[in-house]
């Protein structure tokens, strides 16, 4: 290969991977969450199938990042002080209820406590995006060290 075209390669390879890192970052996560795909595996432990996640570059490309969601407050058993669940949609049709996949549902880990919220509040937080497609006793989407912008 000649020095330019190799050059120019490296340029397009650059230039694909900015403008890709810049549009995640103008979708809602909500939205790629929803692009990716789930598939069913088997666990023993709660004998049964659990939907697991197949995370590609794209979604990866947020892994790490700030991301911001806006969603519904679903009281679950997972809920501690520092802990919720947000949903994209409402409570009688979230991912729990069965009207919803697992790409509607993410944990928010707080940085602080957070004190009462009422089913359905409508939230708008923002943390860093970890992805998780081994730990099926967790979310796949999870946001850490994060903070309510807006109640």
């Amino acid at each position: 290969m000649l020095p330019n075209q190799a050059l120019l390669r490296l340029s397009i390879w650059i230039f694909l991977f900015v403008a890709c890192h810049s549009l995640a970052g103008q979708n809602s996560a909500w939205e790629s969450f929803a692009r990716v795909k789930f598939s069913s595996k088997y666990q023993a432990d709660y004998g049964m199938n659990i939907q697991v996640p197949q995370f590609d570059w794209a979604i990866r490309l947020l892994e790490g990042k700030e991301v911001t969601l806006k969603g519904y407050f679903v009281p679950t058993d997972l809920q501690t002080p520092r802990s919720i669940i947000l949903s994209r949609v409402p409570n009688s049709s979230c991912f729990f209820c069965g009207g919803a996949g697992p790409e509607t549902v993410a944990r928010i880990n707080f940085k602080q406590a957070v004190h009462k919220l009422k089913t359905d509040e409508i939230l708008k937080v923002k943390g860093i995006l970890k992805l998780n497609d081994s730990n099926y006793r967790e979310m796949s989407f999870i946001l850490e060290d994060a903070e309510i912008l807006e109640k």
